[in-house]
């Protein structure tokens, strides 16, 4: 260990904020993947992803199924990228807790709602853990 990290450690002050930096790293990253990876599906089957669609929510809101799982793809890889980008990170963090959100609700509740949660839930401590950050958007 180098000598500036021991001195850190020594009065406790600088360990946590590398840690917390850290985490919050892989979280952006793993969000990232997991919405580009996404938006990638969909465009692949648009149709079949949306299947998960709650029929009733469709009967209030006829919509061109293609259309919207292509629009909601190209959103998913929009959000993927800027999360990746690592700039103004509360726009895409906002954003996407809109867009969970949104999927919670016209796609009821089944076998995948526990994933959406687990994700909403990860977008925002990455909301909440960013704020202010845009003066500096390399520091955590």
């Amino acid at each position: 260990m180098c000598d500036e990290c021991c001195d850190n450690l020594a009065d406790g002050s600088d360990i946590f904020i590398h840690m917390k930096g850290s985490s919050l790293h892989i979280l952006r990253v793993g969000l990232a993947i997991t919405f580009l990876w996404v938006g990638l599906l969909i465009l692949k089957d648009p149709v079949g992803w949306g299947g998960y669609i709650n029929d009733s929510f469709l009967t209030y809101f006829p919509v061109d199924i293609k259309m919207m799982m292509q629009t909601t793809a190209i959103f998913d890889l929009v959000v993927g990228l800027w999360l990746l980008l690592d700039y103004k990170l509360w726009v895409p963090a906002s954003l996407a807790v809109i867009h969970l959100a949104s999927v919670l609700l016209v796609s009821g509740i089944n076998a995948i709602t526990v994933r959406d949660i687990g994700l909403l839930s990860a977008l925002l401590a990455l909301l909440i853990e960013c704020r202010g950050r845009d003066s500096n958007p390399h520091e955590l």
